[in-house]
């Protein structure tokens, strides 16, 4: 059985203060199947992971690279050192502002494996490539170059964010989602074998605690990559809740 996850994504929102938040998430019973991730900004990890209970911290991004002249990054060795157990590579928001591709993706995941990091992979498509009917293919194309030949449902998780539904309040129907879920499922099995199966899919992409339910309904969809709705507790808690009871 593939454990659910629900996975909080702060963005470039919150300082300490905020950390309150994260506080009383951790003061909540946990749930029982379930498993609970926040990526605050790297400014606030190491201070996270002191008040986080049983919720996973993971970072929002990691050069490929252990070390090096790379002003502004930062490394997965670092974040492990921080105390991070996951990072999200190949966000949208990454691919877009700073010109990420499939290959840069790949390398950014074997570089958080090789410090024991979960990576959450994430692909997905625009509107323009939606209304263009190239999803499936975008998908498969994102697939094959952004996950490298070794990875394992217990190192990676693949986040489905369509673009077009990140903050804008948007949400595909329930029959995309289980289309591109469905897809990402097949073309995992047909690469990777039994282990295709393995694999945690996360839908991401304006989940709030009114339509968490109805996205958690959809097969192969095994949590939720949680953008604005994650940064308050009593939100983000629903959107567990949901998630537990589907």
């Amino acid at each position: 059985m593939r454990r659910k996850l629900a996975a909080g994504n702060w963005k470039m929102n919150g300082l300490g203060a905020d950390l309150a938040e994260l506080e009383r998430l951790a003061a909540a019973p946990a749930p029982a199947q379930t498993g609970r991730l926040i990526c605050p900004p790297a400014t606030l990890i190491s201070r996270a992971t002191l008040i986080a209970g049983d919720i996973a911290i993971g970072g929002q991004d990691c050069h490929a690279a252990q070390s090096g002249a790379h002003t502004g990054d930062i490394s997965a060795e670092m974040l492990a050192d921080c105390g991070a157990s996951a990072v999200i590579v190949g966000h949208s928001e990454r691919r877009a502002d700073h010109g990420e591709t499939d290959a840069t993706i790949a390398a950014k995941a074997k570089a958080a494996w090789d410090e024991g990091l979960l990576a959450v992979i994430c692909i997905g498509e625009s509107l323009a490539q939606r209304d263009a009917g190239e999803t499936l293919d975008l998908i498969a194309a994102q697939l094959a170059g952004s996950l490298p030949d070794n990875a394992t449902g217990a190192n990676t998780v693949v986040a489905y964010e369509p673009i077009w539904a990140i903050g804008t309040g948007l949400v595909p129907t329930l029959e995309q989602i289980a289309q591109a879920h469905d897809f990402i499922r097949e073309t995992l099995t047909a690469r990777f074998g039994g282990e295709g199966h393995a694999f945690r899919l996360l839908y991401g992409g304006s989940v709030k605690p009114d339509n968490a339910a109805d996205i958690f309904s959809v097969a192969n969809v095994d949590g939720a990559l949680v953008g604005g709705a994650s940064l308050k507790a009593d939100d983000f808690q629903a959107i567990i809740d949901a998630l537990d009871a589907a």
